[in-house]
């Protein structure tokens, strides 16, 4: 499916709203179109997440909650928050994307090779994960490809499950600047 570059800004208050309620805001950039992405935390076991998103076409800054989120009583939330919010970390990688069909579903594979930082500082750290996405079919089949993936050699590198996300290591990196 080919490769993009995606630069994403992470926002949460200065006392950590959002983290509180186990959610993430962001904001990304792909290839000239601005989306805006809201996360619920979910449920995340071997690496498996299972969470509640939204995700839509966006004005840089306008973070419009309300035209987003159809949780009425959570995008009022949101709006409230609204002006509290601040960017507090980044992301920015290249993805590499393939569908593949394994035990009769269809999988997004996605490899993305970049960075994780804050703005302002020199704290970074590098970002390689491996991401598979259900996009019909049977959950099994995601576990038994990732177990496939997991059993084959990959020289150098090892895959491992992880139910980090790439907010949690981002706000991680970000408690370390304050």
């Amino acid at each position: 499916m080919g490769t993009q570059r995606l630069l994403n800004t992470y926002f949460d208050t200065p006392d950590l709203a959002l983290q509180q309620r186990r959610m993430a805001v962001r904001e990304r950039l792909a290839g000239d179109q601005w989306l805006l992405t809201v996360k619920t935390a979910g449920q995340s076991q071997n690496g498996l997440s299972r969470r509640q998103e939204w995700e839509g076409p966006t004005t840089p800054c306008a973070l419009q909650f309300d035209t987003l989120v159809d949780d009425a009583e959570l995008a009022t939330d949101l709006m409230a928050l609204r002006p509290a919010l601040r960017a507090l970390f980044c992301t920015d990688f290249e993805r590499q994307r393939w569908v593949v069909t394994h035990a009769d579903a269809q999988i997004e594979v996605a490899l993305d090779q970049g960075r994780i930082h804050v703005p302002d500082t020199d704290l970074s750290e590098p970002l390689l994960e491996l991401e598979l996405e259900l996009l019909s079919g049977p959950e099994s089949a995601l576990m038994a490809l990732a177990d496939v993936l997991r059993q084959t050699p990959q020289g150098a590198v090892t895959l491992t499950p992880s139910d980090a996300s790439k907010a949690q290591r981002g706000m991680a990196l970000w408690q370390r600047s304050h």
